[in-house]
């Protein structure tokens, strides 16, 4: 029987819903399969661990904000994911993020150098081959193929995640690429769920290790067409209605285009619906807007993808976005921006991968005027 390790910061949203399916498809066929994160629900059963406590996670926090070292701190929380690590013995560990400050990677890849199990890391974004961010696009920067910060200081200290420190970067850098080259090539395959990210991955200090491409998936017997009265409960009556759905929203989500398109497109004819939001940009939404904070619960979240005539996605940074693919799913077609790998979510009839808001906002107005 073959025993698995699965190591991710969470164990819902995006990243941790992949881990718990792969895990819960490895119980089924017989194997050993146990899973562990660091912030979130506690563990329901002695496959799963909880091994970061909340005092150390925001303690992690508080120092990466003072000295940049995301990654290098949380080290009780580290041995205690490393005696687990010990006692079952896997013969092969999935890696899925690793920062979220809840572990030391610096211990955890001495582990893993010194024991002879097969690694599969899943790179749900660019944070493994950087010297601080987990994105690089929206400010446009390259030094991640050489050296992060060695020729010009890093333009994003003010991203996540988010620190004080403007001299840690380099030091990150050279450390991550240190570690992570540990492992010889025939141990390590690295998964990336996008083909964007599989050609930034061969450009960067991991290119010696394979690559394969795994696209993300998404539960098809719940995303699906979902009929329910969302429109006349938040008052859209026969509107067409406009989606957004991220956490967080945040300008690189394209927060400010879905501000614009409420000031631009007609209120009576429109109606835009953002599900994810803080309580306090709720607060502070304009005219035409309805805000929805985050739910957990993805019936009702179909039930909002279903309700919705467009789903509209112009994030400027994002790897292989599922909610592209929840959309499609409930049948309601979507527009995005040509950004990292959303042209690859896309196969929807309907659906259109476009560049910039003013062809986005044209393309709503055609799909209004063809449900009128």
């Amino acid at each position: 029987m073959t025993v698995y390790a699965h190591i991710n910061t969470v164990p819902n949203g995006s990243t941790g819903g992949i881990m718990m399916r792969e895990h819960r498809e490895l119980l089924a066929a017989g194997n050993d399969s146990y899973v562990f994160w660091g912030r979130g629900r506690d563990a329901e059963d002695d496959h799963e661990c909880k091994f970061a406590s909340d005092i150390g996670v925001k303690i992690d926090v508080l120092q990466t904000r003072l000295d940049g070292r995301a990654g290098f701190h949380s080290e009780q929380a580290t041995k205690r994911l490393l005696a687990y690590l010990d006692r079952i013995n896997p013969d092969v560990v999935h890696l899925h993020n690793l920062h979220g400050y809840y572990l030391n990677i610096a211990m955890l890849f001495d582990w893993l150098a010194h024991h002879d199990c097969k690694v599969e890391w899943t790179l749900h974004d660019c944070w493994a081959f950087t010297g601080h961010c987990a994105y690089f696009t929206y400010v446009g920067c390259s030094q991640w193929q050489s050296h992060c910060a060695r020729t010009e200081p890093c333009p994003q200290l003010n991203a996540y995640p988010k620190t004080f420190c403007k001299s840690s970067c380099a030091k990150n850098f050279e450390d991550k690429r240190r570690l992570f080259t540990r492992i010889p090539a025939e141990r390590m395959t690295l998964v990336t769920p996008s083909c964007w990210l599989e050609g930034l991955v061969k450009k960067s200090f991991l290119r010696q290790y394979p690559v394969v491409v795994r696209h993300n998936e998404i539960d098809r017997t719940v995303f699906k067409p979902t009929p329910s009265d969302f429109k006349e409960r938040v008052g859209i009556g026969d509107r067409f209605m406009i989606l957004g759905v991220a956490s967080p929203w945040t300008e690189r989500k394209g927060l400010g285009d879905f501000m614009r398109l409420a000031r631009e497109l007609d209120s009576e004819r429109f109606a835009i619906v953002l599900v994810g939001l803080s309580k306090r940009q709720i607060d502070e939404l304009p005219d035409g807007i309805i805000g929805i904070m985050r739910t957990d619960s993805q019936r009702e979240l179909a039930e909002i993808y279903t309700a919705a005539d467009l789903f509209f996605n112009p994030t400027r940074e994002d790897n292989f976005p599922t909610v592209n693919l929840e959309a499609e799913a409930c049948e309601t077609p979507v527009i995005t921006y040509d950004t990292g790998g959303c042209y690859e979510t896309i196969q929807l009839r309907g659906s259109g991968v476009i560049n910039g808001y003013r062809s986005a906002r044209m393309a709503i107005e055609d799909e209004q005027r063809k449900v009128r």
